[in-house]
């Protein structure tokens, strides 16, 4: 099973739009990388994407971000070992 991440766009690698270069986190977390953007068309650059494999798949509002976001953080804590329940998916409560 593959999991798209939210990544945003940051810069266009050639003029037709179909290659980018998305990032996300910061510091020593910060993960860039260059999507196809051939499925969702050419985005402006600082528009979140969800991607998958070099693939960009669709775009992500705001909350819907947040709430990927939100999981994600749950898996990275139940995988530490210090997952609590009560601090997560505040929106199925």
């Amino acid at each position: 099973m593959c999991l798209s991440i939210p990544m945003r766009v940051i810069e266009w690698v050639d003029e037709e739009g179909m290659l980018a270069w998305v990032e996300r986190g910061e510091g020593d977390s910060l993960r860039r990388e260059q999507v196809n953007m051939m499925l969702i068309g050419a985005q402006p650059v600082g528009t979140w994407i969800l991607a998958s494999l070099g693939l960009a798949k669709e775009t992500v509002d705001d909350e819907n971000r947040a709430l990927i976001e939100d999981a994600l953080s749950a898996l990275d804590s139940s995988l530490d070992g210090n997952y609590d329940a009560s601090q997560y998916f505040a929106d199925l409560k």
